[in-house]
């Protein structure tokens, strides 16, 4: 039986779809910031605004307002795919591995080993692409 404390948690976890839900929540909110976002980063790159700047106020907008977390709910409504894509996404070995690539990628551009850079992003987006991909198929199968 369960604790009354679980329970509490529970009610926490319930979809709210009351006008006074939740704003992060709130489809009419999270849309319009999105779309907002959209056209912040089109014009961005309309005015040439450094790109590390873009995706920065993106990450931040997107971490302050859960609107990641959205997005990926959304994507999860897709039947079948939408939430294996969102168990993808949410691998934290994907992300290390990423981010490690680019640190690695940085030195060695700095000390002159731009060529071997390229093959080296290229072989580590092929084992990206290859863990998603049996990823995928093993939840399929």
């Amino acid at each position: 039986m369960a604790e009354p404390e679980d329970m509490a948690e529970l009610d926490d976890i319930k979809a709210d779809f009351s006008p006074r839900a939740r704003w992060w929540r709130n489809w009419k909110v999270m849309l319009p910031l999105w779309l907002a976002i959209a056209a912040l980063v089109g014009l961005g790159f309309h005015f040439n605004v450094d790109r590390s700047v873009i995706a920065g106020s993106v990450v931040v907008v997107g971490l302050v307002t859960n609107a990641f977390a959205w997005l990926l709910g959304i994507i999860a409504l897709v039947p079948v795919i939408g939430p294996i894509i969102v168990k993808v996404l949410s691998i934290g070995f994907i992300w290390l591995l990423n981010a490690v690539g680019y640190l690695v990628a940085y030195v060695a551009i700095r000390r002159g080993y731009s060529k071997d850079v390229l093959t080296y992003r290229g072989v580590t987006i092929a084992l990206i692409i290859g863990i998603v991909i049996g990823f995928v198929l093993g939840k399929l199968i």
